[in-house]
């Protein structure tokens, strides 16, 4: 990429063989958890995740970060270059889906880590000191796949969900996070961060990759996120009778498996009711006793709800609940709510998207605006700190999936990006932002 020679607000020169640090370290990143079709295997908390966060505190020590890890789990580096004064944090999650993509998350967090080192080197060889330090963070459990909810490390952190409940949740084979965070050596015994104590945090950055076609459409390199999408998302139990196929006359059953599936039906049945501003899904059912010759007794389901419309989301949920108990009538069952995790469609600070997309003009770097439908970190923590979101262009919008894919020339922009973007962070260009949505 050249530089243009009038690019006044450039605060990091771009080094000769940058990339090649970024893929280095990127080749060695993807390694871990990796699965026969070109994807990962890294859920939070397990062996894979641990040996992740391993690979990045060895990264960082060696580059003279130091590192702690809070009671949840969130995993920390930090560059002191002024005493005393605020963090910009930026990075994103390790841990993956099952059988999931290996740029998702893993690319921000190091992405974060290797921007947050280019700037430590241009400190040390200018001798400029900024306003404000950086720390790079690796979330745990972001996905939600093995412990629920999703974003969990940074929802304890926000302040949105409570430590100890976290702490004490369990997955389907009854293995706390608690139990699960010190199997792997990772759980710190205090906070990194606190509003009152003597490390506080000024703005936080987040890369990641778009899950979604808009920037490959377009042929631009980057999406600066100025919104997310709201989205319900719930845990219901289907509780029927348990019975034999064969014997139990079909006007007897009360099959919960039957009222899972019309609930499954209706989730389709409202997205195309109310087109293409609504997204729902069941991503996951667990049937007891899961036999063959056994009607099922109860059902287990993980359901969501998204749309950028909060009346339209309204409206569908309410039409859920409705369908809901229809199904409850036609199956013989009862259906109750045993959880839900909620967050509302709010905008990113408007500064921070124009800080983006000076620097992006400053790099020449294409961008647009973008919105996106999936949650990320940056969801909690631009209730609370000034927040930028950046997205590279993900092939064919593919994520979640072992055939995710990101190409490097695009990979490498997102870095120098985000270093620009980050570096004029920690010039306190986000200062007249304030806290939460505007």
């Amino acid at each position: 990429m050249t530089v243009p020679v009038n690019a006044t607000n450039l605060r990091i020169p771009l080094d000769t063989g940058r990339d090649r640090e970024f893929l280095d370290s990127w080749a060695e990143l993807e390694a871990i958890g990796a699965t026969p079709a070109g994807g990962v295997e890294r859920q939070a908390g397990t062996a894979e995740d641990g040996e992740m966060r391993d690979w990045l505190s060895r990264w960082l020590r060696n580059r003279g970060f130091s590192v702690e890890v809070d009671p949840i789990g969130n995993l920390f580096g930090l560059l002191e270059f002024n005493p005393g004064a605020p963090y910009v944090l930026v990075g994103s999650h390790l841990d993956s889906q099952p059988r999931g993509g290996r740029f998702d998350g893993a690319y921000g967090v190091l992405a974060g880590a290797v921007a947050a080192d280019r700037i430590r080197r241009y400190v040390t060889r200018s001798g400029f000191t900024p306003r404000y330090n950086v720390a790079v963070v690796d979330w745990f459990n972001e996905e939600g796949s093995r412990f629920k909810p999703s974003m969990m490390g940074s929802a304890v952190f926000t302040g949105t969900l409570d430590l100890e409940e976290a702490l004490g949740t369990t997955d389907d084979d009854g293995v706390s996070v608690r139990d699960a965070l010190a199997a792997i050596n990772g759980i710190g015994d205090r906070e990194v961060f606190s509003s009152s104590g003597p490390r506080q945090l000024a703005a936080y950055a987040e890369i990641h990759i778009e899950q979604g076609r808009e920037l490959e459409k377009n042929n631009v390199t980057i999406g600066l996120v100025d919104r997310t999408w709201a989205a319900n998302k719930y845990e219901l139990n289907v509780v029927g009778v348990q019975g034999h196929t064969g014997a139990t006359a079909i006007e007897d059953r009360q099959d919960a498996l039957l009222g899972a599936a019309l609930i499954v039906v209706a989730l389709r049945d409202i997205a195309d009711e109310f087109g293409e501003e609504l997204h729902t899904s069941c991503g996951q059912l667990t049937v007891l006793p899961n036999s063959p010759v056994v009607v099922p007794r109860e059902v287990h389901m993980h359901l969501d709800l998204r749309s950028d419309n909060d009346e339209l989301l309204a409206a569908a949920d309410a039409a859920l609940r409705r369908r809901i108990a229809e199904a409850e009538i036609r199956a013989g069952v009862k259906v109750e709510h045993r959880k839900a995790h909620v967050w509302p469609g709010h905008h990113y600070q408007p500064q921070g998207v124009e800080l983006a997309r000076d620097a992006a003009n400053d790099l020449g770097i294409s961008s647009m605006l973008v919105q996106t439908r999936a949650g990320h970190d940056s969801t909690n923590m631009k209730e609370i700190f000034p927040s930028v979101m950046l997205f590279v262009p993900s092939v064919e919008g593919i994520s979640h999936a072992e055939a995710e894919y990101t190409s490097d020339e695009d990979l490498c922009s997102g870095v120098d990006l985000l270093t620009e973007a980050v570096a004029r962070m920690l010039d306190g260009s986000l200062d007249a932002a304030g806290a939460g949505h505007p």
